[in-house]
């Protein structure tokens, strides 16, 4: 990886891909000496004679870099990238808190159980504190009688749930939110 630029000007930015090749571009990228991240799942997929584990991109068709905006243009000739996204005509920038999110969501994909329940509803904003997901920030909401959190990645307009008990979770204030 390339860490002689300023690391005070560089910024995360998404990278569209073409589909089903990120992980070929982020290893391209690697090879171009280009800070990239990729998160994947762990999923299974059955087929009508065998069961399979795959790694499959969280968010298809994207990559993340972190570099100076100056220096996307070399993304761009990496065999498999699209473009950059952009928001209002110029490089989407994504917040550091949402990339650790990605890196948090990643890391272990695994659905958890609702059980102890805090004073928290629809639309508050949470930290998980306890469990594999502990540092993420997300927002709660309510479905019925589950409890769930949502991780909004708001650069790229994308969402996930994730059940996690309600005893793991931390509410933030709005101040707290902002800051991170």
């Amino acid at each position: 990886m390339n860490f002689s630029q300023n690391q005070d000007k560089c910024e995360w930015f998404a990278i569209f891909t073409k589909p089903r090749s990120e992980k070929k571009v982020y290893e391209r990228m690697q090879q171009h000496e280009i800070h990239a991240f990729l998160p994947v799942v762990k999923t299974v997929r059955q087929w009508s004679d065998r069961k399979k584990t795959l790694e499959l991109p969280l968010i298809p068709s994207y990559i993340f870099v972190y570099m100076e905006e100056k220096d996307l243009y070399k993304t761009l000739p990496i065999q498999g990238t699209v473009s950059v996204l952009k928001h209002l005509g110029k490089p989407a920038r994504i917040r550091p808190v949402e990339i650790e999110n990605l890196r948090i969501l990643s890391s272990n994909s695994e659905s958890h159980e609702v059980s102890n329940c805090i004073n928290v509803t629809a639309g508050d904003d949470v930290e998980v504190i306890n469990g594999p997901f502990m540092g993420l920030i997300a927002t709660c909401i309510k479905e019925g009688s589950n409890h769930r959190v949502v991780v909004k990645i708001d650069s790229l307009g994308s969402c996930f749930n994730v059940n996690i008990p309600l005893s793991f979770l931390r509410k933030l204030e709005k101040k707290e939110f902002i800051k991170a």
